[in-house]
C-alpha cells in the first residue's frame, strides 16, 4: 500500500483547515496592501502632467492648460463634482534666461536664477562690486547704506536631514536676504541657492521685499558656482570683485489661476469631508514631478483607492491648489471662499514622493484612540507613531483657519533638496516603489479617516443629523 497519498491528504486537509481559520483582510486593508504592489493610478497621473503639460508657472498659460489636464483625468478615473474655481493673483515670470560674470579679478561666467518676485536689471544688466556675507545675521548687521550701488552676496550652506528641518534654516537667505540687502542700499542680491545638490543647478524660489522697500535684482547661484565665488573672496587678496548680472523678469499684474477640486462621494454628506491637499503649479525650469505633481498623484490615488474599498462614510475631496509657489495664493482664496464650510481634517502631500516614515496628528492628545488606531495601521508599511503635533501642508490654510484637525504623512526628505525648485525636478527622479508606499499609507490612513463616525479632532460624539446621501 502506497503510504505517501494518504500523508499528502492529510497534510492538505490541514492545510485547508488553517487557511479557512485565518480571517480574510477587511477591504480597507486589503485595498491598501495591493497599492503597495500594484497601484498604477499614482504613475500614470504624474507621468502624465509632466508629459503632456510640463512646468506650470503659477498665473501662466501653461499653468491654466495643467489645470485642464487634471479636470479631465478627475473626471475619467470617475471623481464627482470636478471643477476649476478661479481667482486672480499677481503674476511674476523669471523672463530670459539670467546670467552672471565675474568681470574681475578671475572673469568667468556662473549659473544663476531669478528669485520669484525680485525686479529686473534690464537686459543691459548691472555692474557693480560684490560684498560677501556668510549668514543673513551678518547681513543684518551691515551698517545702512553701506551696500549702495554694490551687489551683495549671502552665502549660508544647506544640508541633508531625513524630515527637512535644514530648509528651516538655510531658507531666510531666500526668503528675506534680498529684501534687507535692498533696504541697505545694495543694488541686488546673489545668494547660494538653498539647496543640497552639487550640480550647475541654480535652486529658485520666492523671495520677498518689506513693505516700503523698492524690490531690486536677486538670484540664485548653484552651489559650486556660490563655492566657487568664496574661493575668489579667499585670493583676492583684498582685491575687489565684480560681476556683471543681467536678470529680467517681469511682473504681468493680476491674471486668473485657480483650484481643481474633485470627490469621492460619502454616504453621509452632512458630516464635514476629509481634505486632501496638493499643488498643482511648478517653477519653471523643471516639470514638476517631485515638487508637486507626485503628490497631487498620490492623493489623487489615494481617493480612488479608499472608494475601492466601499463607499465611505464621509466624502473625500481633493484639492489641486493654484499658484503656491509665487504666495499660497491658491490656499489662501479656497479658505476664503469655503471657510464656513467645515473640514473634518486635512492632509496634504508636498513633499516629494520618497517612502513615507513617520504619522503625526494635531489630536493625539484630545483623540488619542484615533491617533494610536491610524499609527498601528500604518506600522505594517514601515511607518512610526510621531509625538510632534502635525501643522498641515501649505495648502491647508482653510483648516488652519477652522482650527481644525491635521495629519502629516512625513516622507523621507533626504533628497527632496537636491531636486527642488531646479531643472533635476523630472519624472526620472520619481522612485515607482516608493510612489507606491506612499499611496499604500494615504489610503489607509484616508480609508480610516474617511470612515470616522466621530469627531475627528476630539473623539465626541457628532451631533445627530440625517444622513444625506448624494453623488
Amino acid at each position: 500500500m502506497n503510504r505517501v497519498i494518504p500523508a499528502l491528504a492529510a497534510l492538505s486537509l490541514a492545510a485547508t483547515t488553517q487557511a479557512e481559520t485565518v480571517a480574510p483582510l477587511p477591504p480597507l486593508e486589503r485595498v491598501a496592501d495591493n497599492a503597495l504592489e500594484g497601484d498604477k493610478n499614482a504613475w500614470d497621473f504624474v507621468e502624465g502632467i509632466t508629459t503632456e503639460v510640463g512646468q506650470r508657472q503659477a498665473g501662466t498659460e501653461a499653468e491654466a492648460r495643467g489645470r485642464a489636464w487634471a479636470v479631465a483625468w478627475l473626471k475619467a478615473k470617475g471623481f464627482k463634482n470636478v471643477a476649476d474655481e478661479p481667482f486672480m493673483m499677481p503674476t511674476w515670470i523669471p523672463g530670459e534666461p539670467g546670467r552672471a560674470e565675474i568681470v574681475s579679478p578671475f572673469p568667468q561666467s556662473l549659473a544663476v536664477a531669478p528669485l520669484g518676485d525680485s525686479a529686473s536689471t534690464g537686459p543691459e544688466g548691472i555692474t557693480a562690486e560684490v560684498v560677501m556675507f556668510k549668514s543673513v545675521a551678518e547681513l543684518q548687521a551691515a551698517p545702512e547704506g553701506s551696500l549702495k550701488g554694490k551687489i551683495a552676496f549671502v552665502s549660508n550652506a544647506m544640508t541633508r536631514t531625513q524630515d527637512g528641518s535644514q530648509y528651516g534654516f538655510a531658507g531666510p537667505t531666500r526668503w528675506v536676504a534680498s529684501g534687507i540687502a535692498a533696504s541697505k542700499g545694495a543694488a541686488a542680491t546673489v545668494i547660494k541657492s538653498v539647496g543640497t545638490d552639487l550640480h550647475r543647478n541654480p535652486h529658485t524660489g520666492g523671495t520677498d521685499f518689506p513693505e516700503g522697500v523698492t524690490p531690486t535684482p536677486a538670484g540664485a547661484l548653484s552651489n559650486p558656482d556660490a563655492a566657487n565665488l568664496e574661493r575668489m573672496f579667499q585670493r583676492a587678496g583684498g582685491k575687489p570683485i565684480t560681476m556683471k548680472l543681467v536678470l529680467t523678469p517681469q511682473n504681468l499684474g493680476q491674471t486668473q489661476s485657480g483650484n481643481v477640486v474633485g470627490e469621492i462621494v460619502g454616504f453621509n454628506r452632512s458630516l464635514p469631508p476629509v481634505l486632501l491637499a496638493c499643488h498643482l503649479d511648478s517653477w519653471w525650469m523643471g516639470t514638476g514631478a517631485v515638487d508637486d505633481g507626485a503628490g497631487c498623484a498620490i492623493i489623487a490615488a489615494a481617493a480612488l483607492n479608499a472608494g475601492k474599498a466601499g463607499q465611505p462614510l464621509r466624502t473625500i475631496r481633493v484639492l489641486f491648489a493654484g499658484a503656491e509657489e509665487t504666495g499660497l495664493w491658491g490656499s489662501a482664496a479656497y479658505s476664503k471662499a469655503h471657510l464656513s464650510e467645515p473640514i473634518a481634517v486635512g492632509l496634504e502631500s508636498d513633499f516629494g514622493a520618497d517612502r513615507i516614515w513617520r504619522f503625526d496628528s494635531n489630536f493625539r492628545e484630545t483623540n488619542p484612540a484615533l491617533h494610536k488606531k491610524i499609527a498601528a495601521a500604518v506600522a505594517r508599511f514601515g511607518v512610526s507613531a510621531g509625538s510632534d503635533v502635525a501643522g498641515g501642508g501649505a495648502d491647508l490654510n482653510i483648516v488652519r483657519d477652522q482650527k481644525g484637525a491635521l495629519v502629516d504623512l512625513q516622507q523621507d526628505g533626504t533628497r527632496y533638496f537636491d531636486l527642488h525648485h531646479t531643472p533635476d525636478d523630472t519624472l526620472d527622479k520619481i522612485d515607482p516603489v516608493q510612489l507606491r508606499q506612499n499611496v499604500a499609507v494615504w489610503t489607509q490612513v484616508v480609508g480610516i479617516l474617511a470612515n470616522e463616525g466621530m469627531s475627528i479632532q476630539t473623539g465626541t460624539p457628532i451631533p445627530s443629523a440625517p444622513a444625506i446621501a448624494g453623488q
